[in-house]
């Protein structure tokens, strides 16, 4: 299989069970529903890191993101940004000017 192959065949993809199964991970549906999300942004986060090229790359990249969250929760793995703005007091606080801005 080429990359460009790869890629195109991802692009059809609309959810983390979709990557989960093509990738032949198995998995927990709990743990997905209530981290899809951080999963799928883990999962390229770690994509980047890694420089994958190839499915077995991108297999180990999304293993481990899958894992991060059967392992932890999204408050402990704080994957968005959101996550990792806290007060003293444990709140998170958003600016209303930030609302609608892209990172």
């Amino acid at each position: 299989m080429t990359a460009s192959t790869l890629h195109q065949e991802l692009s059809e993809m609309t959810s983390a069970e979709d990557f989960l199964h093509y990738f032949e991970i198995p998995f927990d549906t709990r743990v997905v529903e209530v981290n899809r999300l951080h999963i799928l942004q883990r999962f390229h986060n770690y994509l980047r890191q890694a420089n994958a090229v190839d499915r077995a790359d991108y297999t180990r990249c999304l293993q481990q993101a899958y894992q991060d969250f059967v392992n932890s929760d999204a408050l402990t793995e704080k994957v968005f940004k959101v996550f990792q703005r806290r007060s003293q007091a444990g709140e998170v606080r958003i600016l209303l000017a930030d609302i609608g801005r892209s990172a």
